[in-house]
């Protein structure tokens, strides 16, 4: 029996973009089953040597000279020159995969996986046979919005906010082919969830930490690239009244460090994780994230409740701009440049908890609730034009699903 295929372009230039990636696989599975088959590419990584040098020196740059974006960021839009109507670099990688797997769909979730992408599919699998679709999951419009996003022959093209899909629209997407969807969780986000009658509870037995402590949530992205150690002062100052959950991504040596921290401060209560799996979970139990303007987390912030503090150490990226932008203008958001900046706001909220009541308020006002499978029937419908094959569309939740599987 054939299966309707979609092909999904990602890099790993950061985590935001596999992050969304892992997500539409797993929603595919949770509604489809096996009638839909996902294969997922790094194909920037994958496709050529100068592809992969210029993530891996992305990836460093962000753990350790944000400020060198606005370089790097300036030398990346000339790609959109580069790959008009054509794949420059990684084009014989790219049509094998291509020829092998046969898409129906061609789904990016990277803006250098867009210009010449779609075209090089369309010439070779033919116009009628392969449908093309773009997910950007930026916040805001401006410096910052690559124009490697922007390919005018896109099927459909998904917006994470009405903001950005204008802005799309201004630079070239036709507005007919525009949609606009938040979030693109895993489905375990949204199964997954605290009420506020277990906070507390899971505070205690999940994270062993105090039930009633303002809660700080110290982030990072997949690199570990942080500022915990110019934030933890702070919050040791506060002992009586906050706490912190703390997550290192993959820098074992910054979570080796932290547990000395942690063994040399026993007046403060502090959770310390690696690489964590249940941020969705830590967002729902905390009172603030301290997190660099990466899309995904700030996404999964704004789900979640949970108020955002921006971390602008050493500067802000081009596309970090663009949530700082949207949250900024439309909250009030506030942000930290330095461990003075950071310790004057905590300073602020624990002396007066109107002011923090206040701030999360106005973050609040941002939230949006919608139906996460729209996006997935909207995405499987565009390649099932192509593939017209039998689909069996599961139920979500699950009959049995209880909305509270965090401790099962």
């Amino acid at each position: 029996m054939s299966k309707l295929r979609i092909l999904v372009l990602t890099s790993s230039t950061g985590g935001g973009h596999d992050a969304r990636a892992a997500a539409f696989a797993e929603w595919c599975f949770q509604l489809y089953r096996h009638d839909v088959d996902v294969r997922i590419e790094q194909m920037l990584e994958k496709s050529s040597p100068f592809y992969r040098f210029g993530v891996n020196l992305y990836n460093r740059i962000q753990k350790g000279a944000p400020w060198m974006h606005k370089i790097f960021y300036t030398v990346v839009e000339a790609l959109s020159f580069i790959n008009a109507r054509k794949v420059t670099f990684g084009g014989a990688y790219y049509l094998s995969v291509l020829d092998e797997y046969q898409p129906h769909l061609v789904f990016s979730v990277h803006d250098c996986l867009n210009r010449g992408y779609f075209q090089r599919a369309r010439k070779l699998l033919g116009p009628d046979r392969v449908r093309c679709a773009t997910y950007c999951g930026e916040f805001s419009g401006g410096w910052g919005y690559s124009r490697n996003w922007i390919e005018p022959t896109v099927d459909l093209y998904f917006s994470r906010t009405p903001t950005a899909r204008d802005f799309a629209v201004k630079k070239g997407i036709p507005p007919e082919r525009t949609r606009v969807r938040g979030y693109l969780m895993r489905p375990r986000a949204h199964l997954e969830t605290i009420g506020p009658a277990e906070k507390a509870a899971f505070r205690v037995k999940k994270l062993g930490l105090r039930p009633d402590l303002f809660t700080v949530f110290l982030a990072t992205g997949g690199n570990g690239a942080h500022n915990h150690f110019d934030l933890l002062p702070t919050l040791v100052r506060h002992a009586d009244k906050c706490q912190a959950i703390v997550i290192c991504g993959q820098n074992r040596e910054a979570y080796n460090d932290l547990i000395h921290w942690r063994a040399n401060h026993p007046e403060f209560n502090c959770y310390i994780e690696g690489y964590s799996e249940i941020v969705h979970l830590l967002l729902q139990v905390s009172d603030a994230i301290v997190t660099r303007g990466g899309t995904t987390t700030c996404a999964k912030a704004l789900h979640f409740r949970c108020p955002i503090i921006f971390n602008a150490f050493d500067g802000i990226m081009p596309q970090e701009e663009l949530t700082w932008k949207f949250f900024h203008n439309g909250a009030d958001s506030d942000k930290i440049g330095n461990a003075a900046d950071f310790r004057a706001l905590i300073d602020r909220w624990m002396a007066d908890p109107a002011v923090y009541a206040a701030t999360r308020a106005r973050f609040l006002a941002l939230r949006y609730e919608e139906d996460p499978t729209i996006l997935i029937d909207e995405l499987v419908g565009l390649a099932n034009e192509v593939a017209r094959v039998p689909l069996a569309r599961q139920t979500f939740p699950p009959p049995n699903g209880n909305g509270n599987g965090h401790g099962k």
